[in-house]
């Protein structure tokens, strides 16, 4: 409610009288890395981490937009030649846009936003920027006529287009898409998607976030999608989502020792992720957190994508016994995203955060998440 009562007074102060409040959440992805592309599936879900914003036309053509998180106030046009310079301004920008170039109506508007997204620690705070301003605009604009897949498009086109990032879907459509208490098992080939319950009673999800990124030389993203792609062609293949370990075997002699660990990860990991599907059907978190732990060692060793400091926080939570500890995101810094009972929480973190800090010389930053809705009015 705090961050819900700034906006307002914010808004007031600027704009007059009450727009509308939207909200749309960050995301973590349970399991389920670098699948996106080998056309398999991930498995994200929307937190209680979020991006708030009071909206309300304004009867003119111009946008007026105040950051109270970043202290900066932007106007601009919705011509394409009124792009603004500020970074953060260009994804609203470009989420006008992209629904204007899909036939949709976008008019001029006033909004104040804030939000609660823990910024680099790989929980899609520009995702949920995107989406919160996506949802609103449909509602106020359009009658709630352009469909959810489309609102997710549009933040993906936002940031291709807009923000020179060539991103997947998976941010934009757990943002859009996040049901409270449920996980989402997106397939990245045909998009078709179904929900999992996700209710872990008796365990909390927490993120450990080294506050590590390192910087590589090179496009290490790249190389391993080559990996993937010559493999997939080696087999005949269009991706590796229709590969199995049999087919890889079969080949490795014909293919770089590299190549055979890239994909074995993804062959592996698409598996583990039909595997925690099945387990939670079933309230089984055991298992769900042993694929993690899977999932982390085939990260580290088999996609080499970790880094010491993450290895580190994912050794000394199974040294905790933590259910489930994983590196998330694409790697090379980050956070650990582990599933910890109720009765070790207090002692995990204070343990994780004491070694990290004696080995590294920082505390690593600690969120708890729920797994909440995505983009909605509130």
């Amino acid at each position: 409610m705090e961050m819900e009562d700034h906006i307002r007074r914010e808004f007031s102060k600027r704009f007059g009288s009450d727009g509308s409040l939207y909200a749309s959440a960050g995301r973590i992805n349970l399991i389920g890395e670098h699948t996106d592309y080998n056309g398999g599936f991930v498995f994200p879900g929307a937190i209680d981490k979020c991006i708030m914003a009071e909206i309300r036309p304004s009867g003119t053509d111009m946008v007026r937009v105040f950051s109270i998180d970043i202290d900066e106030y932007v106007e601009f046009g919705l011509n394409e030649a009124d792009a603004p310079e500020q970074q953060w301004a260009r994804y609203i920008f470009g989420v006008c846009r992209e629904i204007i170039k899909r036939g949709g109506k976008v008019e001029g508007f006033d909004a104040v936003f804030a939000g609660n997204v823990p910024l680099g620690a790989g929980l899609s705070s520009s995702a949920a920027l995107e989406s919160v301003f996506a949802f609103a605009l449909n509602d106020l604009f359009n009658d709630n006529t352009i469909d959810k897949f489309e609102l997710a498009r549009i933040g993906q086109s936002t940031e291709h287009n807009y923000c020179g990032v060539k991103c997947g879907i998976m941010d934009q459509f757990a943002s859009v898409f996040g049901k409270k208490d449920h996980l989402m098992r997106l397939d990245c080939r045909s998009m078709e998607f179904e929900y999992f319950p996700f209710e872990p009673k008796g365990y909390k999800l927490v993120l450990v976030d080294s506050v590590v990124k390192h910087e590589l030389v090179g496009s290490p993203y790249n190389r391993r999608r080559e990996s993937c792609e010559r493999v997939a062609a080696r087999l005949g293949l269009q991706t590796l989502r229709d590969a199995t370990m049999d087919d890889l075997d079969a080949v490795k002699s014909d293919i770089t020792a590299e190549d055979y660990m890239r994909a074995r990860f993804v062959i592996g990991e698409k598996q583990r992720v039909l595997d925690v599907c099945d387990a939670l059907v079933k309230g089984d978190y055991e298992t769900v957190g042993e694929r993690m732990y899977e999932t982390h060692r085939g990260l580290s060793k088999d996609y080499e994508v970790s880094c010491e400091e993450l290895d580190f926080l994912n050794d000394v939570a199974r040294e905790c016994g933590v259910t489930g500890s994983r590196i998330m995101g694409g790697g090379f810094g980050g956070c650990t995203i582990n599933l910890v009972k109720d009765e070790l929480y207090d002692s995990f973190v204070e343990t994780a955060s004491k070694k990290f800090e004696e080995r590294y010389g920082h505390a690593p930053k600690i969120y708890d998440v729920v797994i909440s809705d995505g983009a909605h009015k509130c």
